[in-house]
């Protein structure tokens, strides 16, 4: 199946001057188009698309996603350096997470201090 730049970007939410940005530095393969020159992406130019935004979204620099794209692109014998990639991110993101969620308990414990202290407040004559 074949979408306009219209359906992709509604799709991913993803600009159509960031879509362009990443074809031309080589994040994004390049876009088939049709007889009259219009850009006609296909399901797995999505899919590389989201596969981006996700590498994106953990961090990733715009470099080691291209580093990555170009390993993609020379195929299955780059299969353990890829996996050697997206393991060492994976063990990035679980940090983070991890950080987060002490944040998150160390906020929910001072929200429920305030919340105790507020009850008893109204409760005085």
């Amino acid at each position: 199946m074949a979408f306009t730049m219209k359906e992709v970007v509604e799709r991913t939410g993803i600009s159509p001057y960031t879509l362009r940005f990443y074809e031309k530095e080589g994040v994004l393969p390049a876009v088939d188009r049709d007889a009259n020159g219009v850009r006609k992406f296909s399901d797995h130019y999505v899919d590389c698309v989201e596969m981006v935004q996700a590498l994106r979204s953990t961090g990733l620099p715009l470099a080691e996603i291209k580093e990555y794209a170009e390993l993609y692109k020379s195929g299955n014998r780059t299969l353990p350096l890829r996996k050697m990639m997206l393991l060492s991110q994976k063990n990035k993101v679980e940090d983070q997470i991890s950080r987060l969620m002490k944040a998150l308990e160390k906020l929910n414990y001072k929200l429920a201090l305030i919340d105790a202290q507020e009850n008893r407040f109204e409760r005085l004559p």
